[in-house]
């Protein structure tokens, strides 16, 4: 068919209509980062974003705040499980957000970090008078060690009745009370420390330690009786890091500028 001058005409306006509407906006970057810290895991959460259109996001990590950002998965939701991580580490996390048309979005203007950490449930230490090879917990190794073991950070003891966790003089420990579950203290105080050195045991409370050298932890009671207690742990890796969560909000600071290297 032979084209006429007219034709051509109109199908050129055609093709430069369809040119004009085609999507070129990119989504808003992802907000409302947070956190939930496990043993060599992280699980990182956002709000999702208002536009139809998204159909996904992409999760990037790094050592630094500064960056470089590096991506690590993707995401059809708000909701990222990160099992790439170790122990120890503070991992930096930023996210973005892709519609079906490929555009990207900048990468979201908080950026949250955490630093996965060791813990340990259904631990039993026994009163020291009666089994003192089963009486000390060291958390430095995640096991129960003789209360007199050279690293035992802690360790059971009935007193005349009266139940208790010592724990030496080159170490601190405190009572931060009831608690529904261990993860509900996230960080440990900076006072408040036993000037004894011991603190008395109650179901159902937690109990941050501050070890000999230089770790926190934190352990809740679950089961208690005169011979035996049992509790559920975490340690932090890092030294002097007062860091002990999971499962709250986590860290963030706001970006003022979206230049930030991948």
């Amino acid at each position: 068919m032979k084209l006429t001058g007219l034709s051509i005409t109109f199908i050129l306006f055609l093709g430069c209509e369809h040119i004009s509407n085609a999507d070129l906006n990119p989504p808003s970057p992802p907000a409302g980062l947070a956190t939930e810290t496990g043993d060599n895991f992280l699980e990182l959460f956002w709000r999702e974003n208002p536009e139809p259109d998204v159909a996904g996001y992409h999760i990037f990590v790094s050592s630094s705040y500064e960056g470089p950002f590096e991506m690590v998965g993707s995401a059809p939701s708000g909701y990222f499980f990160d099992h790439g991580v170790r122990n120890g580490y503070t991992y930096y996390y930023a996210v973005t957000a892709y519609d079906f048309a490929g555009n990207e979005s900048s990468l979201s203007r908080d950026v949250v970090y955490d630093i996965p950490r060791p813990e340990g449930y259904d631990a039993t230490l026994y009163d020291h008078f009666r089994i003192p090879a089963l009486a000390g917990y060291d958390f430095s190794a995640y096991s129960v060690v003789p209360y007199d073991d050279l690293y035992a950070d802690m360790y059971f003891e009935n007193y005349q009745g009266e139940l208790y966790m010592v724990v030496r003089e080159d170490t601190d420990i405190q009572d931060v009370g009831y608690t529904s579950s261990l993860l509900d203290i996230p960080i440990a105080p900076a006072s408040g420390w036993s000037e004894t050195h011991d603190v008395h045991l109650i179901d159902g409370h937690t109990y941050v330690v501050w070890t000999w050298d230089d770790h926190y932890a934190k352990f809740r009671v679950t089961s208690l009786s005169p011979t035996l207690v049992t509790f559920d742990w975490a340690y932090q890796l890092q030294e002097s890091n007062p860091m002990l969560k999971r499962g709250v909000v986590g860290s963030t600071r706001s970006l003022y500028h979206t230049d930030r290297t991948r």
